[in-house]
């Protein structure tokens, strides 16, 4: 394994362990609405930005979201906003070293956690088992139901929506990639003759740690199957703190000067499918580096 995901792992596992105790604990008395703090780093200075989740939109999203916080997966990686728009922040999967985007391999980094903190990631997603008339569950895939639509929500109805403000876990562009794979319905099979496993096709079903939160006021164009599930409490303290440091600085730049770089990226080079890694799909990000801002932890401040 990568000795530096190794390092990386040694220095969150301790106070993981510590927050995954405080998590048992308070796990009898979670509520519809947990809550978490997101600290961001521009500059030397970090700001801080409270977030509400939704577990009546997107149950099994925020209990991703919450398991990935409490082991500690945000807060030792060196993450930064890998993309940077009008519409939105995007972070979770990428750092800089020596001036390059570097893709953080999530799969293997969730796995170490799992042994070091002698704990279980709760899976959403399987390999396909069964049959199409009983779907069983295969290997657990680490990725996240995609909880996007009414067909994949506990109800039709929604508390938060594509707006700004709004927290959003993504997935990366899989192009035409049809595997089928077995996945744990929302609503327990409520609306599915009782049965809790149905087939979808993965490229819909594989978030893993990316997210971001969204600046613009309307849907950004061809996000419309990302889960919304949670939205900033107070977006003035996003606007008025980063946002403004942000726009300080680059108001500061000459005219040559770029804020981001035009950055293109090979997807999926981790992902357990041999064919989605060959696939040398891409997306180009608009990424600070010169100045990265840095996502330097999220926790749970409220269950």
């Amino acid at each position: 394994m990568n000795k530096k995901i190794l390092r990386r792992i040694a220095v969150v596992t301790v106070g993981a362990v510590l927050t995954a105790g405080a998590c048992g604990m308070l796990a009898a008395c979670s509520s519809d609405h947990p809550e978490v703090t997101i600290t961001y780093e521009f500059k030397g200075q970090e700001y801080k930005v409270e977030y509400v989740l939704s577990r009546h939109d997107a149950p099994q999203t925020v209990k991703h979201f919450i398991e990935l916080a409490d082991a500690g997966y945000y807060d030792g990686q060196n993450f930064v906003v890998h993309d940077f728009t009008d519409d939105y922040l995007m972070t979770g999967g990428y750092t800089v070293r020596d001036g390059d985007l570097e893709e953080i391999d999530y799969f293997t980094v969730v796995k170490e956690l799992e042994k070091a903190l002698g704990k279980t990631f709760t899976q959403s997603v399987w390999e396909t088992a069964g049959t199409a008339e009983k779907p069983d569950k295969g290997a657990g895939l680490y990725t996240v139901y995609g909880e996007f639509s009414p067909k994949f929500q506990v109800s039709g109805g929604t508390e938060y929506s594509h707006t700004q403000g709004a927290l959003v876990m993504y997935y990366s562009n899989k192009g035409s990639f049809g595997e089928q794979v077995t996945v744990s319905r929302a609503d327990k099979g409520k609306n599915n003759n009782g049965e809790p496993l149905q087939y979808e096709t993965y490229k819909l079903n594989s978030a893993t740690s990316l997210f971001y939160t969204q600046l613009s006021t309307t849907v950004p164009t061809g996000h419309s199957s990302y889960c919304v599930f949670g939205k900033i409490k107070d977006y003035s303290v996003l606007e008025e703190g980063l946002l403004a440091a942000v726009a300080e600085y680059k108001e500061s730049l000459s005219d040559e000067e770029s804020f981001t770089q035009e950055i293109t990226e090979t997807l999926n080079l981790h992902e357990p499918f041999p064919a989605l890694q060959d696939s040398k799909l891409e997306a180009t990000f608009q990424t600070p580096i010169a100045e990265p801002i840095y996502l330097r932890s999220v926790k749970v401040t409220k269950y």
